[in-house]
């Protein structure tokens, strides 16, 4: 069973997508800050915690397939979702927009894109058998939360935390890989 503690650092580590996401977004939104700040962080936050359980869900399925491997695969994809972040840390722009409403196709567009890891982590849930509800909930409110603070924060300090964000929810996902291989090796 992972703990919490576990559970709230995968949590931060995936948010942390959405969270880039928001700032960028809080760049370029000049009226409705609060408002457009709820409609991320409740867009982000709903994606991000059904994600993992369509992951968890299809997981379970093949789950008798890897038992053995079991802990290989959670670490190989919680790796590959952490180098992911970090190579596409170099590589963020932000979203240029002539206008301060978000559109409902680009939130939705960008939740699906920042909820993608979701889905990998509650794959590599079901594969451990870790039960989902707590981990989705719980990942849905921290990623509510980091989006709805981001728009903030980005409307007022801009690029200056982006890419730093990005690299270490990299980091943090590699580091709870690795810490699942560990205990399953010991």
């Amino acid at each position: 069973m992972t703990d919490l503690l576990t559970i709230i650092f995968i949590s931060i580590g995936l948010a942390m997508d959405a969270f880039a996401v928001s700032v960028a977004n809080g760049l370029i939104i000049k009226k409705k800050k609060f408002f457009n700040a709820f409609k991320f962080g409740f867009s982000f936050g709903l994606f991000q915690m059904i994600m993992p359980i369509i992951g968890w869900s299809a997981g379970t399925k093949l789950r008798h397939l890897i038992e053995g491997v079991d802990h290989w695969v959670a670490f190989g994809l919680l790796s590959f979702i952490g180098c992911k972040m970090i190579y596409e840390a170099f590589k963020i722009d932000a979203i240029e927009k002539n206008e301060s409403e978000i559109t409902v196709g680009l939130l939705l567009g960008l939740s699906i894109a920042t909820s993608i890891d979701a889905l990998a982590v509650g794959l590599s849930f079901a594969f451990l058998n870790i039960s989902i509800v707590a981990p989705a909930i719980i990942i849905g409110v921290i990623t509510f939360f980091m989006s709805y603070f981001g728009v903030l924060i980005g409307s007022r300090f801009g690029h200056i935390f982006e890419k730093k964000i990005e690299i270490i929810g990299g980091l943090i996902l590699i580091g709870i890989g690795l810490k699942i291989l560990v205990e399953h090796l010991l």
